[in-house]
């Protein structure tokens, strides 16, 4: 189960990646913003635009790529355990959308006083909530659910593709990233439902 070790240890490093950049932006706010009288435009534009970066990353980590359409081929989404806790990752993700959008609102109009700057704050730290939730529910959670139910020769499937998205993204450094397989993409539209917008 090497592969399966090196695959969750990959995983796990793009999680903490991102934790850091979480944690970063929830700093900034609860150590500087959440002690104004208001907010300039630059400064709400600023965390809603990193928000936006870190939800957009998490929508497109190689989790949700290539791990979970591993686990759903593999017959997982008829474990006892697992399909409630993708439905509960899913309200998570959704979660952060919302808080996300109620940000940028926010953020589209004038954060002139005290109650304004509470309720963008607040907002920020639901979003850094929920996303770190979910992290951590799918490395306590869903990880030893994947070692389990995903046979061999697929988590060799899984490495493979991920070493190749990472060498093409290193080849193509600053374009798009590939088009997820098929596969991949049809597992999104089935957890992700309809696209989310953010209102301004």
């Amino acid at each position: 189960m090497l592969t399966a070790t090196y695959t969750l240890v990959a995983l796990s490093v793009e999680q903490t990646n991102l934790r850091v950049s979480l944690h970063a932006v929830q700093q900034l706010v609860q150590k500087s913003y959440a002690r104004q009288s208001a907010l300039t435009e630059g400064q709400a534009d600023y965390v809603c635009d990193t928000l936006r970066r870190l939800y957009e990353s998490c929508q497109g980590r190689k989790l949700d790529r290539f791990l979970l359409p591993a686990l759903r081929r593999a017959g997982a989404a008829h474990h006892a355990e697992t399909e409630p806790l993708l439905c509960e990752l899913d309200m998570l993700s959704r979660s952060a959308a919302e808080a996300l959008g109620a940000a940028c609102r926010l953020a589209a109009g004038s954060i002139a006083d005290e109650e304004s700057v509470d309720a963008f704050c607040l907002a920020v730290e639901r979003f850094c909530v929920a996303l770190e939730l979910r992290f951590d529910r799918e490395e306590r959670e869903l990880f030893p659910i994947a070692r389990g139910v995903i046979a061999g020769d697929a988590w060799f499937a899984v490495a493979n593709q991920m070493l190749a998205y990472d060498a093409y993204r290193e080849e193509h450094r600053g374009r798009m990233p590939p088009p997820a397989s098929r596969a991949a993409r049809a597992d999104a539209a089935h957890r992700q439902g309809p696209p989310v917008t953010y209102m301004h």
